[in-house]
């Protein structure tokens, strides 16, 4: 049964770094499988070579924790092959709907996230308005195109994967930024095997790399790391505010109109500006749908 939670955690991982503004490793901290997902991935290093010609393959496995990293990325594939298509029907007939979901999610996610906060003091205060800062910054600046060649797909994949298993920094997010989040998702979506693989290959890179960074900074500077990424998580409510004004449109690598500049308006402004309807009722319901949801989960992983 345990193997069946660790898929269902996957499943909602993968769905949340699908969508740009929403990070798997909030969920996964959430789910309350985070130091464990840390943990393991730490444990993939050179020094295995040595313990599997001393103990054997079966000795690997169970020092990287294999079945739950196996099972949980089984999931974590899943979600994003099958929602892929979803998400993007999504963004683009539902928006504000969709974009409320995940705020409300994000804003009851640094709810949770205080909570694991054991001692508050300038120092936490201060590391929290740092994240705040720097993630708000990340969600103003301009996107670039990079051109989806095998060294950016390969790159993307590093940079992003860092930002998939932090609290609060969006992965697919970090892509818009790239530019390389539609050539990602389309190869998704059509199943593009190359590209794919290359940006696994990548992922695998900034992983390894990343995951020692972070599991020692959680191991040593546990309060100042969980206040920083907090204020990660407060800073992108910026970018997923759903009433937005499209300022500026740019064409991207496979030549569609995509928003460049943005700017976010109360949803009252919104009617008035876009002459579109701002479905005020239908998003303060996917809001409280998504801090339900968090909250739901929370509940779970204390069982």
């Amino acid at each position: 049964m345990s193997n069946v939670f660790t898929f269902l955690k996957g499943l909602a991982m993968g769905a949340a770094d699908v969508v740009p503004g929403v990070s798997g490793g909030t969920i996964a901290f959430i789910t309350g499988i985070y130091d464990t997902l840390l943990e393991s991935i730490r444990r993939i290093n050179p020094s295995l070579i040595r313990l599997a010609r001393q103990q054997g393959l079966k000795a690997v496995l169970n020092h990287i924790n294999a079945g739950f990293l196996i099972v949980l990325l089984t999931g974590i594939l899943t979600s994003i092959l099958t929602l892929a298509r979803v998400i993007t029907w999504m963004l683009h007939t539902h928006p504000i709907p969709l974009w409320s979901f995940f705020f409300g999610l994000i804003l009851i996610s640094a709810v949770h996230m205080f909570k694991q906060v054991q001692d508050w003091g300038p120092t936490r205060l201060l590391s929290l308005l740092l994240g705040v800062a720097f993630a708000y910054g990340i969600t103003v600046l301009h996107p670039i195109d990079m051109s989806p060649t095998s060294i950016n797909v390969v790159l993307a994949g590093s940079i992003a994967i860092c930002a998939m298993i932090l609290p609060g920094i969006s992965g697919s997010f970090i892509l818009l930024l790239l530019g390389m989040y539609a050539p990602i998702l389309a190869a998704a979506k059509s199943l593009q095997l190359g590209t794919l693989g290359l940006f696994a290959t990548g992922c695998v890179i900034g992983l390894l790399c990343f995951s020692h960074l972070l599991s020692w900074l959680l191991r040593n500077y546990r309060d100042l790391t969980l206040t920083f990424l907090t204020g990660l998580m407060l800073g992108t409510l910026n970018k997923v505010w759903p009433w937005k004004e499209t300022l500026t449109w740019r064409t991207n690598s496979s030549g569609e109109q995509v928003p460049l500049i943005e700017h976010n308006l109360s949803p009252f402004s919104f009617e008035q500006i876009t002459g579109h309807p701002a479905l005020l009722g239908y998003a303060i319901a996917a809001m409280v749908l998504g801090i339900l949801l968090v909250w739901g989960l929370e509940k779970f992983a204390e069982e």
